[in-house]
């Protein structure tokens, strides 16, 4: 049941659904948070609010915005706060896609399925994941055909693996899940370097870009939170995800950010949120969820929020210091901003909210 009530400047509060309802791919907070007693809460209000006042280019399913909506419902249901976006967004988009027919399973054109399958545990329509699941179904046809090494950026892993392996998880569907392990080890073997526990963003990259390891953490984590204890993929998912979590840990800065050239410091150097956002998000899971030590890796999660919440983060909620566009390292300016660094900025605070005493 949805409850609303005002909350000023046409937000609502919402109670949040039970524990069935939201199901198990999605990480919940046990009830909303009260806003006014926690840092947490307020500060990725202010972050959200303030992106769908004064963002830019709000409209279209591409995977910017569906990063920052998977980050609108991660506030959602950690506040109970929302602002009434994602919904009509969705909608707009006809619950659908972007499509190529020159290249079908390009995964930045999954990444809205992301935020659709996420606001399905809202609105359980079948509609609101329709074409998420025709997608991943003729994916899942073409890599058993032989298809299986498209998967070569680093950016991929978070567009596309959380779906497949949502969808995998809810249908109970072998193949899909067999689908997602093939395509992952295609882009295991040519981007990860085991020795350093950190990829490359692509085969033609000598450079280990924050945001790029961002991304591979984060869908680490997203797949590891759904997929049951006893699956057979769980532990080599597992290796990498704690061979990155433990070079990041080691890499960190004393400010709390990570360079976005992760091992060349004097390139770009600076703050940038992005990566660092998405790096909080999947170390704080993996310390909530018991997989990463909580006292080796607590204090690097803390000193990131700390960065991200007091000094990316200005008074009014504007959130700063995001890399634009790229494919590898770049620099990072105090006004620079985009959705992907506000939806990584809420999904990082979901996790930091379940830490945070008195959230």
């Amino acid at each position: 049941m949805i409850r609303w009530t005002s909350a000023g400047q046409g937000r609502g509060r919402i109670a949040l659904f039970a524990a069935a309802a939201l199901g198990a791919s999605l990480t919940a907070v046990p009830g909303a948070v009260a806003a006014e007693q926690c840092f947490v809460a307020k500060s990725m209000i202010a972050a959200g609010d303030h992106w769908v006042a004064h963002g830019t280019d709000l409209a279209g399913n591409s995977w910017q915005n569906g990063t920052f909506h998977v980050g609108n419902l991660a506030l959602v249901r950690t506040t109970g706060v929302s602002n009434h976006k994602t919904l009509p967004w969705a909608q707009d988009n006809g619950y659908l896609l972007q499509s190529d027919p020159s290249r079908p399973f390009f995964p930045d054109f999954q990444a809205a399925g992301e935020a659709y399958l996420d606001l399905y545990s809202f609105h359980p329509d079948a509609l609101v994941i329709a074409d998420v699941r025709k997608r991943v179904a003729d994916e899942v046809a073409s890599v058993e055909r032989g298809d299986a090494a498209y998967w070569d950026y680093v950016d991929a892993l978070n567009m596309a693996m959380p779906s497949l392996a949502r969808i995998g998880v809810m249908d109970g569907s072998e193949p899909t899940l067999a689908a997602m392990r093939k395509l992952f080890r295609s882009a295991e073997k040519r981007l990860f370097d085991d020795g350093l526990g950190l990829w490359r963003r692509d085969a033609g990259s000598d450079a280990y870009w924050s945001r790029g390891n961002g991304w591979a953490l984060a869908a680490l984590a997203k797949v590891l939170q759904v997929l049951p204890s006893g699956d057979s993929r769980r532990p080599e998912l597992l290796r990498v995800f704690e061979k990155m979590a433990n070079t990041l840990w080691f890499l960190q800065r004393r400010d709390g950010f990570w360079n976005t050239d992760l091992l060349r410091p004097w390139n770009h150097g600076g703050p940038e949120s992005s990566g660092t956002a998405l790096f909080t998000f999947g170390l704080a899971w993996g310390v909530n969820a018991g997989i990463l030590d909580a006292g080796k890796y607590r204090p690097t999660v803390d000193k990131a929020w700390e960065a991200l919440s007091t000094k990316a983060l200005r008074a009014d909620g504007f959130l700063g210091y995001v890399q634009p566009v790229a494919s590898g390292p770049g620099p990072a300016r105090a006004g620079d901003t985009a959705a992907y660094g506000v939806g990584a900025f809420l999904i990082a605070g979901q996790q930091m909210a379940r830490l945070t005493p008195g959230c």
